[in-house]
């Protein structure tokens, strides 16, 4: 049995050398170099710990020698963490943590700098000083639909704000409050091209956060999607020129972009459309409201036309709390708004690579939905329809559908790889299912097809695979983010870390292999991308000295050595220091008790 596994360790290390043990023109006489020397040392270890052939390659297929660096970059959200992490993939390498909605003091994030200041005041909630976020979707900016590798964006779900993050620096630049929305869910998701920065709702409510009694739900309440205009340019989210359209009170959940042929349009889940409100006990007409947002077989996907609904909203006809909205009986009477019956509560929505189908995942029924654009088009241009309570435009949904596939319980997400195959988390089933997509997608399997499935530990929410929701998906890696761990890793009190899994989807058919399980013990990631490293070009130091990282510019204030002083007029004083590793110039200042002081400091 040893020797065995020894040469299924020398067959791995002969087909990953080129890949994982070397770099440069000689990788075959590294491998054959690191096969000769797979002698006592490594089959003592494999013996002493009871390694499996299978053991081997999965360490094999992670391992990242020091010094050398992984091809694959995560950006994960950290939930109410407020943060985002880096991840290196394949080694399951933390590199970074982004300071997002929290203030990070190791990091001096969030202290002293004015643009900080401003920019936290900026995306600051009802003047409360709040400090702390819950990230869920970060998103990779695009260009053609393909990461470009430019700049990330990040939702605040529990306060209805967005931020911008600059991937020259991986500093967070801007934050902005939504000013007529009190949280958010499907956020944040760009367009092809990272014209728009989409931000979905959640929980309807009164518009602009007026008050009004839940007994008047289906009169009053309403839900919401806010398309922010982003300026690349200026690397900023230019906030005079975003819109919200008005929608029925359901509960929009996730929304994704369309690409390709489907480029212009967005598509949200929602549920709840039973619009229950809740009761227990003696109210009259009680239902709880876990059971009375599950009635329904079907609740809806939001259809949204982007490039007419912006044409519509820069007539700005009407401001809600100063932020240009379009009204539901505006966006009814445009053609803006259409839906689709989809499996009762929805949890995602996720356009194919070429932007020709929409996958829905009702995490109440045990199939994938699979809807055609192309049908989709057709049946609105024939009024294929019936009309909601509220007069929005319902598609036939047989005229729509494309296929089902029964995969298993509590289908959440999808992505997609490079050879034409679809995956699935399952949450009930703890698993990730990998399925064929249909139309020219290159597999050779029945197309619509249950493939493989992969079990995971446990309870699995989100997946990410590389570039796996762009026109470009790179297949090879998929990570399982993973709500508990529960067994997994070393007893550290009731509180355990999530566990990130990372899964081999290179090969093809029932080849799915569980690699590496990554304790997550800050926060909870929620969401994550995954973009080829080569796509990134940060800097390694700021351009020039005195870089304010905030303006991107050398500051008008920055101190330069030989030109250190302190001003004085009345009792505000004015500093310009220098900081060379641990020394600072000037070395004495002298205050007093009820000035107000001005600090620069150029390191």
């Amino acid at each position: 049995m040893l020797y065995g596994i020894i040469g299924v360790l020398a067959l791995v290390v002969l087909a990953l050398g080129g890949v994982l043990l070397t770099r440069g023109d000689d990788d075959g006489a590294s491998a054959t170099q690191a096969e000769s020397e797979l002698g006592g040392d490594a089959a003592a270890i494999i013996a002493a710990r009871g390694l499996t052939g299978e053991n081997v390659t999965a360490a094999l297929k992670t391992y990242m020698p020091s010094g050398q660096h992984d091809p694959y970059i995560m950006f994960a959200s950290g939930g109410h963490s407020g943060q985002i992490h880096v991840i290196a993939i394949p080694s399951m390498r933390i590199l970074r943590t982004i300071g997002v909605w929290a203030p990070e003091p190791w990091q001096g994030y969030g202290y002293g700098s004015h643009e900080q200041s401003v920019m936290f005041s900026e995306g600051d909630v009802l003047d409360s000083g709040v400090r702390w976020g819950d990230t869920h979707h970060p998103a990779l900016s695009e260009t053609g639909g393909a990461y470009d590798g430019q700049f990330l964006f990040i939702n605040d779900k529990a306060q209805a704000r967005v931020a911008v993050i600059d991937l020259r620096d991986f500093e967070t630049k801007q934050m902005l409050k939504n000013p007529i929305a009190l949280n958010d869910h499907g956020g944040t998701m760009v367009t092809p091209n990272t014209d728009w920065v989409i931000e979905g709702g959640q929980y309807a409510a009164p518009p602009g956060g007026a008050y009004a009694d839940i007994a008047d739900y289906n009169d009053t309440y309403r839900g919401m999607v806010t398309f922010w205009k982003f300026d690349r340019e200026k690397g900023r989210i230019d906030e005079d020129a975003s819109f919200a359209l008005e929608l029925p009170p359901y509960w929009q959940d996730l929304c994704d972009s369309g690409k390709l042929v489907s480029d212009g349009w967005v598509f949200c889940n929602s549920f709840n459309t039973e619009r229950a409100t809740g009761g227990i006990g003696a109210e009259e007409g009680a239902v709880p409201f876990e059971a009375g947002a599950s009635q329904h077989d079907m609740d809806y996907l939001h259809v949204i036309n982007l490039n007419k609904a912006a044409e519509v909203a820069a007539r700005n006809e009407n401001r809600l709390n100063g932020f240009n909205y379009v009204p539901l009986q505006t966006v009814i009477d445009e053609g803006l708004l259409y839906f689709v019956p989809e499996p009762k509560s929805p949890h995602g929505v996720d356009v194919a690579p070429k932007g020709d189908y929409l996958v829905i995942s009702g995490k109440l029924d045990p199939h994938v939905t699979i809807f055609s654009f192309e049908k989709l088009q057709q049946a609105i241009a024939n009024q294929d329809w019936t009309l909601d309570d509220y007069g929005v435009p319902v598609l036939n949904f047989d005229s729509v559908m494309e296929a089902q596939i029964e995969i298993g319980l509590g289908p959440l997400h999808t992505q997609f790889d490079n050879q034409g195959y679809a995956y699935t988390s399952l949450y009930l089933d703890s698993a990730v299912a990998r399925w064929t997509l249909g139309g020219d997608y290159g597999h050779a399997d029945e197309a619509w097809t249950l493939i493989d499935k992969e079990s995971i530990h446990y309870n699995v929410g989100h997946i990410a695979a590389v570039e796996g929701d762009t026109v470009e998906p790179g297949g090879n890696f998929l990570v399982a983010l993973n709500k508990w761990s529960v067994d997994r890793f070393n007893n550290v009190g009731p509180l355990l870390p999530q566990n990130l899994q990372l899964i081999d989807i290179g090969g093809e058919g029932e080849s799915l292999q569980l690699l590496y399980d990554m304790p997550m013990g800050i926060g909870e990631p929620h969401y994550a991308q995954i973009i080829k490293a080569e796509r990134l070009n940060p800097v390694q130091v700021y351009p020039e000295t005195g870089w304010d990282p905030g303006t991107w510019a050398v500051d008008p204030n920055a101190a330069k050595p030989g030109e250190e002083r302190i001003e004085r007029n009345g009792n505000e004083v004015e500093i310009w220091m220098t900081a060379v590793r641990s020394h600072f110039t000037p070395e004495h200042v002298e205050i007093k008790q009820g000035d107000h002081v001005t600090w620069h400091i150029t390191n």
